[in-house]
């Protein structure tokens, strides 16, 4: 294999790439390009190759493959829940309940939250916002402070685990965290988040839970969704596997991304589910985004400007490996450029595992922000407009920026006290 260049010009170059890729997951792609972030990302990865910036096998090398194995494990367990149609039966016996739309609303994000903690958040979303988009029309009550409180939760309830978000599993799993000690860490501000987050919605909603709170949108919607019948059995194996997988997380002493591949291994031996259905509900492109960006990242701290860069910023006052400075850059480079790229840039200066517990939760906590905030965020939006709602940015800012302020002050004034 041919070394690879390391001459000022191919840190320059590797730079310039790096800046390019960035700025595809800043703007969600590239001027007159039919890329999204992945494919900018993937792109990115393929240029650095090319120019021998890397080899193939150094940048096979530079992924962090108990994250993605532990990614791709509960993408398997979430396509097997999808398939057995609990996320369905859920959410319409929740529709069903005979409370009022407040207490309605607090049911929701609880249980939003109890299944982001495990299934993840973008897969939630996924599954729930069509169904309760119809639930809530069957209701007469306005969909949208629903959908938004669907959002805002799966977000809030997936910073609760190791595993209920990308960047919290890739975090998990670079750190070493403790499965037990994050949850203990994160389960206060957590729920006093979600408490926040209720309280928000029901206040800026003022009892107008039947007004027509959104305009619809253009174009025709959707058709009401065919419902996936629910099947015990299938639901049932997976919500064994899931809770076996959470005790052996607790106190198995294996790698807990082998423990998932097993898991997902058993789930994909089935006689009525065919794998093709159970891996044509993976979200490769994830997948996909994550590897090319583990490649770029690489590329960059190869060169030695990471680390000039770091130096920098500490002559000058601000040391990223402390709190408040770690705090802040989380909070901003998670609106640049989303969550998980964000995680990756700050991953290298965290040395402990306090800093680790904050990078989890200010990175998915900010996600609430904005709607391209996070991929859950925009799952719920695009749910919505294919059924005629239309969900604009100044609509999700007056729930989102709020919510996020108060879970970021809690969190921050939990880990002061905390820690």
């Amino acid at each position: 294999m041919t070394a690879t260049d390391t001459s000022p010009l191919m840190s320059t170059t590797i730079l310039i790439i790096f800046l390019i890729v960035y700025l595809g997951m800043i703007l969600g792609g590239l001027p007159f390009l039919q890329l999204d972030r992945t494919g900018v990302a993937l792109l990115g990865a393929i240029a650095l190759i090319s120019v021998n910036a890397l080899t193939v096998d150094e940048a096979l090398a530079s992924i962090h493959f108990p994250t993605m194995i532990l990614l791709f494990s509960f993408m398997v367990l979430s396509a097997q829940m999808r398939l057995g149609g609990f996320y369905d039966w859920v959410t319409d016996r929740m529709a069903g309940m005979p409370v009022t739309p407040p207490a309605l609303l607090g049911v929701l994000i609880v249980v939003t939250a109890a299944l982001s903690a495990v299934f993840s958040n973008d897969i939630v979303c996924l599954a729930v916002a069509p169904v309760l988009v119809d639930a809530c029309r069957q209701r007469k009550v306005a969909p949208v402070p629903f959908l938004l409180a669907l959002a805002c939760s799966a977000n809030i309830g997936s910073a609760a685990t190791l595993i209920g978000n990308p960047q919290n599993m890739l975090i998990g799993q670079t750190l070493k965290l403790p499965f037990d000690g994050y949850f203990l860490q994160a389960a206060i501000p957590v729920t006093l988040g979600l408490f926040a987050c209720w309280a928000l919605i029901v206040w800026q909603t003022a009892g107008q839970w039947h007004a027509p709170l959104a305009a619809s949108a253009s174009g025709d919607a959707e058709a009401p969704r065919e419902a996936v019948p629910f099947d015990a059995w299938q639901t049932g194996k997976g919500l064994l596997i899931a809770g076996a997988l959470l005790v052996a997380f607790l106190a198995a002493p294996w790698p807990r991304e082998h423990m998932a591949l097993i898991g997902a291994g058993i789930l994909l031996t089935s006689r009525k589910l065919h794998s093709r259905k159970m891996l044509g509900l993976i979200d490769w492109e994830l997948l996909v985004l994550f590897m090319s960006l583990f490649v770029v990242n690489h590329a960059l701290q190869r060169t030695g400007l990471t680390a000039d860069a770091m130096n920098y910023l500490s002559g000058h006052g601000m040391r990223l490996e402390q709190p408040g400075a770690l705090f802040g850059a989380t909070f901003l480079l998670s609106n640049l450029v989303s969550n998980v790229p964000a995680v990756m840039l700050l991953l290298p200066v965290v040395q402990h595992e306090v800093g680790g517990v904050m990078l989890a939760l200010v990175s998915t906590l900010s996600g609430n922000l904005l709607i391209v905030g996070s991929i859950a965020n925009i799952i719920v939006v695009d749910a919505a407009a294919r059924r005629g709602i239309a969900i604009d940015w100044k609509r999700f800012a007056r729930v989102g920026v709020p919510v996020t302020l108060a879970t970021l002050a809690v969190s921050g004034a939990y880990l002061a006290l905390r820690f």
